[in-house]
């Protein structure tokens, strides 16, 4: 039987079926892996590209290669097939009110203990939603919401909260405080440390995860800096002496209290950032998901809030 138009070839079956035959690099592989016997399969390929009046393999040499043609649909076709899958994930959330999966996206300031008590929480209710987790820095948290890669965002700078479709709630405030190893120069300099002092050593800062990467805190023009990709990274290098910087207070007071980190006051104002939680708000028509509701009921704890952004670090 042939294949009268293009509608009728382009099935998700058939369109699998080709990405496995591209993956696998050869027929013969293809048909193992789809259960099929080879001619069977090479037939429905020469349907498909009869339908398509294309040649989409190259079958000159024992590998199937793809032509141009070939490449392309199988980009679409990937797409497609993706698409497919997110509407039956929608329909199953419609069905049963909860989100197949759930993105998290975490500033790397926020308690990674309190994160994870909050996951056991949320898995004792017994979902059926996957939670996925990313680690943000700065603009990073809340880009990863705007584009839709996170259905949460915990920590974000209030200043950047004010986003077209996007609902934000206060956390608290988070402290700032300079601090060096005890055996960093700047550990005895006669304090407050003006910007030209702090400007002679190197600073340790914390990666912007936002794909423009712009935002900095507490830099100066000119210093030497040893970026590094999350806040308990940051501490570490800090606590080697192989840079200064500021430090969220409920991180770094165990360390200063017991010696391994010196606090110091500098000429500036203190650091006192307000943090936020955000979450995108949902198509006309469309109720919130309850993981998104159980988790924005947790936020809604001054508890909960407090000890997110109590962030200790004991080594």
């Amino acid at each position: 039987m042939s294949i009268q138009n293009a509608r009728d070839a382009l099935t998700p079956d058939a369109l699998a079926m080709l990405l496995a035959i591209a993956e696998s690099g050869s027929f013969a592989a293809a048909a193992r892996s789809l259960g099929l016997v080879p001619s069977a399969l090479t037939y429905r390929v020469r349907q498909i590209e009869d339908a398509l009046d294309v040649l989409l393999f190259d079958r000159s040499s024992r590998q199937a290669r793809l032509t141009e043609a070939g490449a392309e649909l199988m980009r679409e076709g990937g797409r497609l097939l993706h698409e497919i899958d997110a509407v039956a994930n929608r329909v199953r959330r419609v069905a049963t009110g909860w989100e197949p999966q759930f993105t998290l996206a975490v500033d790397s300031v926020i308690s990674r203990a309190t994160m994870m008590d909050l996951c056991e929480s949320f898995y004792a209710t017994a979902p059926p939603t996957r939670l996925k987790i990313r680690e943000e820095v700065l603009s990073g948290t809340l880009e990863a919401l705007g584009s839709g890669q996170a259905d949460l965002a915990i920590g974000v700078a209030a200043e950047g909260a004010a986003v077209r479709d996007i609902q934000s709630k206060p956390m608290g405030q988070m402290r700032f405080i300079y601090a060096v190893a005890p055996h960093h120069p700047l550990a005895q300099a006669e304090e407050p440390l003006a910007d030209a002092l702090l400007q002679q050593h190197r600073a340790v800062a914390v990666a912007d995860t936002g794909q423009r990467g712009r935002v900095t805190l507490g830099l100066l023009g000119g210093q030497d800096v040893l970026t590094v990709p999350t806040m308990r990274a940051k501490l570490e290098a800090q606590l080697r002496g192989l840079g200064g910087g500021f430090l969220p207070e409920s991180l770094a007071r165990p360390y200063v209290d017991t010696g391994r980190l010196v606090e110091r006051r500098v000429q500036r104002p203190d650091r006192v950032i307000v943090v936020s939680y955000a979450w995108r708000e949902q198509g006309t028509g469309q109720g919130q998901g309850r993981a998104l509701k159980w988790w924005l009921q947790q936020l809604e704890s001054p508890k909960t809030r407090a000890a997110l952004l109590h962030a200790q670090q004991h080594n």
